[in-house]
């Protein structure tokens, strides 16, 4: 007979009950980062975590499933962080650099931007894949964007062109700077 509450929590090293879900998802972000979404499959993410791969089917039907999830949890998390900037009040020019810092700190973690790494393999990504990828930039596009605007207006940013041609060469360079 199936447990299913089995199949839905795993046991933490300390001994609390975590979704497996998550935890799917975490070893398949770090992987995905580390080697690319073609460069793993569900053998190494059950293989790490001491599951079947009929386990990681329960939670994620398809491989393409767990990208779609793995794309949405991350564009969340950085939604999230952007949003933690705009909260703080701290001016465009600190805007800034929490805006590269958050692209820095993933690179000291010894990975690359999630959906950088899934832009890279575009071509090769199921459709609603592609579509969250191409998401995830228009969305990190717009914010710096927004941010240089307010800051000309505001006096310490100071550019020629439009704020978008800024994002977008800034964000040209952030990307050459970080590979």
């Amino acid at each position: 007979m199936c447990d299913i509450a089995a199949m839905t929590r795993l046991e933490s090293e300390d001994g609390s009950s975590v979704e497996t879900a998550t935890r799917i998802l975490d070893v398949a972000e770090r992987l995905a980062q580390t080697r690319g979404f073609n460069g793993f499959s569900y053998a190494n993410v059950a293989a790490e975590l001491g599951l079947t791969k009929a386990t990681l089917h329960y939670h994620y039907p398809s491989k393409a499933r767990l990208g779609e999830a793995l794309i949405n949890r991350y564009s969340t998390r950085f939604a999230e962080a952007l949003a933690a900037v705009d909260a703080s009040d701290v001016g465009a020019p600190a805007a800034v650099e929490a805006y590269i810092e958050l692209h820095a700190a993933v690179l000291r973690g010894d990975r690359m931007c999630l959906c950088g790494m899934f832009a890279a393999e575009y071509e090769t990504l199921p459709v609603p894949m592609q579509v969250a990828v191409c998401a995830f930039f228009d969305a990190n596009e717009a914010w710096p964007e927004q941010v240089l605007e307010l800051g000309r207006g505001d006096g310490p940013l100071h550019f020629s062109g439009s704020a978008c041609e800024e994002a977008a060469s800034s964000s040209v360079a952030l990307k050459a700077q970080c590979s």
